[in-house]
């Protein structure tokens, strides 16, 4: 059975529709780049897709746990500030972003500079610094 298509923008602010862009790694598929895993983790976050968050997560820092469900933040945007490697051929990369969000009423922003490894024909998150 087809999966239905969803008409919805994708969240990771790429101006691209959800299932021609994040929805791919979201459901399996390898991201080509340390940016398109940034926006598709940006994108789970949205959605509170916590398998999706620890599979992308590098084993080395991944928690043990994530619970999202119970997460009163609202995320609203997320910019790219920068890209440092991180693309086919790369073993490493880092992304700088900005993510907009809402928590107990209030707007906020947080400000990292992620870093990302590539193995075994992946790219995980590593860990970050937060500005």
């Amino acid at each position: 059975m087809k999966k239905k298509q969803t008409l919805e923008r994708c969240p990771c602010g790429s101006a691209l529709f959800f299932d021609a862009c994040c929805a791919p790694y979201l459901d399996g598929q390898a991201a080509p780049s340390a940016q398109a895993l940034m926006r598709s983790r940006y994108t789970a976050y949205v959605k509170k897709d916590t398998a999706y968050l620890l599979l992308s997560w590098h084993a080395s820092t991944r928690p043990a746990s994530l619970n999202l469900a119970e997460d009163s933040v609202k995320w609203m945007a997320l910019e790219i500030l920068s890209l440092s490697q991180g693309l086919p051929g790369d073993s490493a990369g880092t992304v700088e972003f900005v993510a907009s969000y809402k928590a107990g009423g209030r707007a906020q922003r947080l400000t990292e500079k992620s870093r990302f490894v590539f193995e075994d024909g992946r790219w995980f998150y590593v860990d970050g610094d937060i500005a």
